[in-house]
């Protein structure tokens, strides 16, 4: 149970019989309505914004309304006492035994507890990574893949259907210059001296591999052709390779994408005629010219007739060319043409992961979804900003065989893809990010990595422990929970019983950097009771010759390791049952 999402429901239920009593008009709007955690504990468990949401349409003063309100609540067996604050908030006091019974569901759906029908199922689809094939990830995909694999995974646990898509950019200019950089790198493999590689093209050192691969399989035979004759060969074999090298990254990082789309297959198949057919049909394209750009320097700026999309009547600053000065599609309109694609397979939700540097084609490319898909289909763009790596505050050098940023292995082969995982999710995704090598990996509050697995390995050494006296783990499911009576351990509890309303909301928001700070959050009240425990002996969870309160501190502590379990599944981390 989400017990806030409750607790809407019973105050819901108390304006329904204010309105049957004619306390309240009739026609009441209640969609607004929160139940949530007041911001200072001492106000109560429980805050709604009821009166001051339904004030004004009900003809009354928000604490007129809170008032009589307020009294219906306390009716409610759960609620032991309330008030109502400042202009109109009703704060509510809960009885233990309601945050007692959620410790108990905890109990009993161990990592599964929070897990949410939320999603009824509703088909998402998150695209992330995307990384052009013309070189290994390297640290911002890194943050990419990550934040849009836990997104995924916290949609799939708020019971949404969820699609994982990766989108190949095999088409264009970029690649024909990998197919370029990669023929160099073959005849160097067969003997030939290529000299400096040439501006524009890729000088990475991981493109040798490729070309020496390309040169065993078949030899001189594409030595002395035309470019093209061989570029289409080289090109598709680089991409491959490339793509075989990027599976394997994102697989060590624990990233496991169902679904491969390949740009230039789609526009093969004709799925950007489709788009543009689609788009003419409803009067969206037209022939016309467009204002130099204030960003557009002179030399760059056409002016010519174009082939425009109508992107302005979607919220748009401008009208967008569909195509180049030679005929062929622009990128956006393949862009289009994917997104459209996605439409048709079932996906009216979509979520892309952008790096920072796509900022400026968030507008032209939510225009272009409410356009195809008759205002019918919903685009998130989340963009995440750079990574800087360092090292005690110093920037790491650059990898030799990457030749200009730091690859995700690299990142990898250094600390694992467990800390790169949580570590990346310790910011939201459109704040920039300093990975600190150092700091990823020490023993301190400070590392969150650190802190909240070191809780996860306090929770089985309890149990360890409890097991000495003489108590199985198994022996929580008849623990007596009444007897879980201390402040420190029912404020605990109440933070476990927050879990499921943590999990939709951050679904709902696309930001599963909350997880995080929840389980942060935990960790360090575990840790503080703990700490007490240490103080005052009458708190340890191991008490000798009281072998049922033992058994309902077990409890708690096993809630515990279920949350921060479930919380790490979210994210693809790994739980730690002993600190090394």
């Amino acid at each position: 149970m989400n017990p806030y999402r409750h607790f809407i429901g019973v105050v819901v239920a108390a304006l329904e019989a204010m309105q049957a009593s004619g306390e309240l008009p009739p026609s009441l709007d209640f969609s607004a309505i929160t139940a949530e955690p007041p911001r200072d504990p001492a106000h109560g468990d429980i805050a709604t914004n009821a009166a001051m949401v339904l004030a004004k349409p009900a003809g009354k003063k928000p604490r007129d309304l809170a008032e009589p309100l307020l009294a219906r609540l306390k009716a409610d067996p759960d609620v032991v006492d309330g008030a109502v604050a400042g202009p109109g908030f009703i704060n509510l006091k809960i009885a233990d035994g309601f945050w007692r019974a959620r410790l108990g569901e905890c109990l009993a759906a161990g990592i599964a507890y929070g897990d949410s029908q939320l999603g009824a199922g509703h088909k998402v689809n998150v695209e992330y990574v995307s990384a052009n094939p013309t070189g290994p990830l390297h640290v911002a995909h890194a943050r990419g893949a990550v934040v849009g694999d836990a997104l995924a995974n916290l949609l799939h646990k708020a019971g949404f259907a969820v699609t994982k898509e990766y989108y190949i950019n095999d088409a264009g200019a970029q690649v024909d210059k990998l197919g370029q950089s990669t023929y160099l790198r073959y005849k160097e493999a067969l003997g030939e001296t290529i000299g400096a590689i040439p501006e524009g093209l890729y000088p990475g050192e991981y493109l040798k591999d490729v070309g020496a691969a390309l040169a065993k399989r078949d030899g001189a035979r594409w030595i002395d052709k035309p470019e093209v004759d061989w570029l289409p060969e080289v090109r598709s074999f680089a991409i491959a390779a490339l793509m075989a090298e990027i599976r394997t990254d994102l697989e060590t990082l624990g990233v496991n994408i169902d679904v491969f789309s390949s740009e230039r297959a789609l526009v093969d198949a004709g799925a950007v005629d489709r788009a543009f057919d689609d788009l003419l049909k409803q009067g969206l394209i037209y022939q016309g010219r467009l204002d130099q750009a204030k960003s557009e320097k002179a030399e760059e700026y056409e002016d010519r007739e174009q082939t425009l999309f109508r992107a302005t009547q979607f919220g748009d600053d401008v009208d967008r060319p569909l195509k180049k000065s030679d005929g062929g599609w622009t990128y956006f309109a393949n862009d289009i043409a994917y997104h459209h694609d996605k439409y048709r397979r079932g996906f009216a939700d979509m979520i892309d992961i952008w790096g920072a540097d796509h900022g400026g084609y968030v507008k032209r490319m939510k225009a272009a979804v409410s356009a195809i898909t008759d205002k019918k289909g919903r685009l998130d763009i989340k963009l995440c900003q750079l990574v800087r790596v360092m090292k005690n505050g110093e920037p790491v050098r650059m990898s030799k065989r990457a030749g200009t940023f730091v690859t995700l292995r690299d990142l990898l082969d250094e600390v694992g893809p467990d800390v790169v995982r949580f570590t990346m999710l310790t910011r939201k995704n459109d704040a920039a990010f300093d990975f600190d090598l150092v700091k990823a990996t020490e023993q301190s509050r400070d590392n969150p990595v650190w802190y909240v697995q070191y809780a996860n390995a306090r929770t089985h050494s309890v149990v360890r422990q409890a097991a000495a006296a003489g108590i199985a783990a198994g022996a929580v499911s008849g623990a007596v929970l009444d007897r879980l009576s201390d402040d420190g351990e029912l404020a605990l509890i109440r933070l476990i019983a927050q879990w499921p309303r943590q999990v939709e909301a951050a679904a709902v928001s696309h930001e599963p950097h909350r997880i995080a700070f929840y389980l942060y959050d935990l960790a360090a009240a575990f840790h503080a009771h703990w700490t007490r425990g240490s103080k005052e002996p009458g708190l340890k969870f191991v008490i000798e010759g009281d072998a049922e309160l033992t058994r309902a501190r077990l409890a708690l502590v096993q809630a515990v390791g279920f949350v921060i379990g479930s919380g790490l599944k979210v994210f693809g981390v790994t739980p730690v049952d002993e600190m090394r």
